[in-house]
């Protein structure tokens, strides 16, 4: 785990989760923009990393926090893609 990582941050914890599964990432080009990768496996397995991650009090995260920020983050991410490069795509 992140020696960094804010374990009494629910965001922090569920991003770690997301990004170091690989069921996110963000953009090299736009570090503002987060990318849904869209891999079922992936996001299972953030989850559950996330639920073993415990705050400072030495309590898991309640599945039902998770959950909600889990679809927050997810529901946020861009599908597949950056936008912000596909708008400045020279191909197109």
């Amino acid at each position: 785990m992140s020696a960094n990582l804010h374990t009494d941050d629910l965001a922090a914890v569920v991003h770690y989760a997301l990004e170091t599964t690989r069921a996110t990432m963000v953009c090299p080009f736009h570090e503002e923009v987060v990318i849904r990768v869209g891999d079922d496996a992936a996001e299972s397995h953030a989850f559950e990393r996330a639920k073993r991650i415990v705050r400072s009090d030495g309590e898991a995260w309640p599945s039902d926090a998770l959950r909600e920020e889990f679809g927050r983050q997810l529901g946020t991410a861009k599908d597949g893609r950056c936008p912000e490069c596909d708008r400045h795509d020279p191909l197109d």
